[in-house]
């Protein structure tokens, strides 16, 4: 499995059209949620993604400070390949590129309610109370990056 990091003029647009094809495919079909995909954040974000001959596995977005939160945030994470901890692995890759590339000290989160035993163990806590989007539960949550 191979790791990418990419900023947005970074991508080829055949990494760009398998990306799109991936966020469609979990967050569009499987969960059946028509929402806005393309929302400008894209460019201003690193992709962080996993992949094998057969394409993306898991995917990512590390969004610089002051355009989803005023803190780094990591988003549209999503995993094709499921029980085989590709989830974890990268969203401790995105954690690493929010500190090293971004200088981030804390990561805060958008999260569906129903992922936050997975966002707990890698160190999130919540943040909000639950909150509706485009039609299903989130929460906010915040990572505390300290200086080893």
């Amino acid at each position: 499995m191979d790791l990418v990091v990419k900023r947005f003029e970074e991508l080829t647009l055949n990494e760009l059209y398998e990306i799109l094809k991936a966020r469609a495919e979990v967050f569009v079909v499987e969960q059946n949620c028509p929402y806005q995909d393309l929302d400008e954040k894209d460019k201003r974000a690193y992709h962080v993604y996993l992949k094998d001959e057969s394409g993306i596995q898991a995917y990512l977005r590390v969004v610089d400070k002051g355009v989803s939160f005023e803190e780094v945030s990591i988003g549209r994470v999503l995993t094709v390949k499921r029980g085989f901890g590709l989830g974890k692995e990268l969203m401790l890759a995105g954690i690493k590129v929010a500190k090293e590339k971004l200088r981030a000290d804390k990561i805060r989160i958008g999260a569906q309610s129903y992922a936050k035993g997975f966002y707990e163990e890698v160190g999130f806590k919540q943040v909000s109370d639950e909150f509706m989007l485009d039609g299903i539960p989130h929460i906010e949550m915040l990572l505390e990056l300290q200086e080893i």
